[in-house]
């Protein structure tokens, strides 16, 4: 082997176009280690792959027989076998019966098979990445992991349907060999003197089509990676009117891809013809120095018809197999990047003596906090914060200052680099995830909301809750009303990422969720960045029954949103610069005030007084 598919678990192997296409050029021939981590998968359906592997025997032998009965039925009907012809006739005709039964029955043993094994592969990649950490997805292409989780997946499950067949088309090769040179050696060798000539030509074609079938793998990869990225911006796209630019970039993309791929297809149909050319001249073998046999009376016709079947069968199985080769190519490259994908290292993690969260007093503390998302690049430097239970702490600053990040710390969506966060005084990164996902509830900047109906999305993570209790949860934070004027009510179908709703009602449905969920943390992020004045009003009322009972932290730009908070945090540059109260910080003339006084007071004054 020459990398290890252990090694493929760095971030940057799933995003760099280089390094891609190394290993598509290093794994697209056959890699035994590719083909050990897949037999992890198909081991525990070893009955069902010998069930598979009996019926390819038992179909390839029929095979093998039919040219067979097919000599004796002629020298029968010529008077020269020992068989009668009655017999021969209906073992030909019990041959071709079972011929198609069993095609079909490896057919569908070697799909059922492949579906199965490719059932757990899928299982077992979208669980991994739900453990990733964050650190590792935030440097990767959303086109290129959908394009692993997809089109590789497709590839290899391609390779799977098709490999017991090719199995069977490898013994049939042996077979008809053997049936060949039994009936008669010397026309047998005379007619298998055209392989050396196939080989030959297969050390020829094998160089060029494997950088082919790279560059198609790569290419395809390079333009579902763009079709992803525009998708996901295409908002962005239509508000700064980039379409057209967009189409030409996507349409370069696309051309490449199409050059690709007729060069992969081109390769790929290239033997064909080349075995049929190869079939022809070994036809006119047989019918040339057979029929001299037959004349001189060496050889029965049966034996000459015989060899005709068995030459037509014979590049049949040779053809296929030049065809498996071109699958085992792509199946590789996907074996390597589906696998590079499984290896990604879950950095995040419960230790192995990791114990519920306590249920106490819900303290937050910063002890020495330094963090940053790559290396030698800090966002937080010695970060000391103590948060008392039930209060309500702000964080403000200018954009970049570490805000967002001291609330990823809080619920271990990364760990420190040096010092520690700790929750109700225990380490984050002591206490299992779970108990502590239960303890801190998130509200975003932009809510997220799956396909499904309102009820579903508020009782996501929650499926203990009743109806009742979501209807309740909605009331409170003044979402119910326009949840009823809507078609269905708490059943109405959302779209994709809830678009049938408005941001403010989006918010509300998120607040309602946070609501239901009790936790005894929340965290608000930016949570009224996104939404008008007017609704700001109806969020904030929201926002004083999610607050009662609860340590809240509210990160926010718009400063009338935590005017009243019991602590102002503020941050720049990574570094605590002050902390204290509204009045205090204002009085202190510092930063807070700068910003302060650079907002829209008339609406801090109505917003504040509302809020109040």
């Amino acid at each position: 082997m020459n990398a290890s598919v252990k090694s493929a678990g760095k971030p940057a192997a799933l995003g760099d176009d280089a390094a891609q296409e190394r290993g598509e050029e290093i794994f697209a021939r056959f890699d035994s280690n590719v083909m050990a981590r897949l037999w992890d998968y198909v081991r525990p359906h070893r009955p069902a792959l010998i069930g598979a592997l009996s019926t390819v025997a038992l179909f390839t032998l029929v095979q093998v027989a039919i040219p067979v009965a097919v000599r004796y039925a002629v020298d029968s009907a010529l008077g020269k076998s020992g068989f009668g012809f009655d017999t021969v006739m209906a073992t030909f005709a019990l041959l071709v019966v079972c011929n198609a039964g069993l095609n079909f029955l490896q057919e569908w043993a070697a799909t059922r098979l492949a579906q199965t094994v490719i059932f757990d592969l899928r299982r077992a990649m979208f669980a991994h990445l739900q453990r990733v950490s964050l650190s590792i997805l935030d440097q990767t292409q959303v086109g290129r992991l959908m394009a692993r989780l997809q089109g590789d997946v497709g590839s290899l499950q391609e390779f799977m349907e098709t490999s017991i067949s090719a199995i069977g088309d490898f013994f049939l090769l042996l077979g008809i060999i053997a049936v060949l040179l039994a009936m008669d050696v010397k026309l047998g060798l005379l007619t298998l003197c055209v392989l050396p000539l196939l080989v030959l030509l297969r050390l020829f074609w094998l160089p060029w089509a494997r950088k082919a079938f790279t560059r198609a793998r790569a290419a395809s990869s390079s333009v579902n990676a763009a079709l992803a990225e525009n998708i996901n911006g295409i908002r962005t796209v239509q508000e700064n009117r980039r379409e057209q630019i967009n189409f030409e970039r996507y349409k370069r993309r696309a051309r490449e891809n199409l050059d690709a791929q007729i060069g992969s297809s081109r390769a790929s149909q290239l033997m064909a013809p080349t075995v049929d050319i190869l079939t022809g001249c070994a036809m006119a073998i047989v019918v040339v120095a057979g029929g001299r046999e037959v004349i001189s009376g060496a050889l029965n016709v049966g034996v000459i018809v015989a060899f005709i079947f068995c030459v037509q069968r014979f590049f049949d199985p040779i053809r296929t197999l030049t065809m498996q080769y071109t699958v085992m190519q792509r199946a590789m490259a996907s074996g390597y990047r589906i696998f590079e994908v499984l290896d990604i290292p879950v950095t995040l993690d419960d230790r192995e003596h990791a114990r519920p969260l306590p249920d106490g007093p819900p303290r937050i503390d910063f002890d020495r906090v330094t963090f940053g998302y790559r290396e030698g690049q800090p966002v937080l430097h010695d970060i000391d914060l103590h948060i008392a239970p039930y209060q309500t702490v702000a964080l403000v600053g200018p954009t970049g200052s570490g805000k967002t990040s001291i609330a990823a710390l809080i619920h271990r969506f990364y760990d420190v680099w040096d010092g520690a966060v700790r929750v109700g005084g225990e380490d984050v990164r002591d206490v299992t995830l779970d108990s502590l996902g239960q303890c801190i509830g998130m509200v975003l900047q932009e809510p997220f909301l799956f396909s499904g109906t309102i009820a579903e999305n508020m009782r996501y993570g929650l499926q203990w809750a009743t109806h009742a209790q979501v209807v309740e949860a909605a009331k409170a934070v003044s979402a119910h009303d326009f949840i009823m004027r809507l078609p269905d009510g708490y059943d109405t179908m959302l779209g994709q990422r809830g678009r049938n709703l408005s941001i403010g009602q989006r918010q509300l449905l998120s607040f309602a969720r946070a609501l239901l969920a009790q936790p005894k943390i929340l965290i608000l992020d930016e949570a009224t960045a996104n939404i008008d004045s007017f609704t700001e009003l109806e969020i904030q009322r929201a926002l004083n029954v999610l607050r009662k009972g609860r340590t809240t932290i509210i990160i926010a730009h718009r400063l009338a949103t935590i005017r009243d908070a019991d602590m102002i945090v503020v941050l720049q540059k990574g570094h605590i610069v002050e902390q204290g109260t509204h009045e205090e910080l204002l009085a202190g003339g510092g930063l807070y005030a700068q910003l302060h006084a650079s907002s829209n007071e008339s609406f801090d004054d109505a917003a504040g007084n509302f809020y109040n």
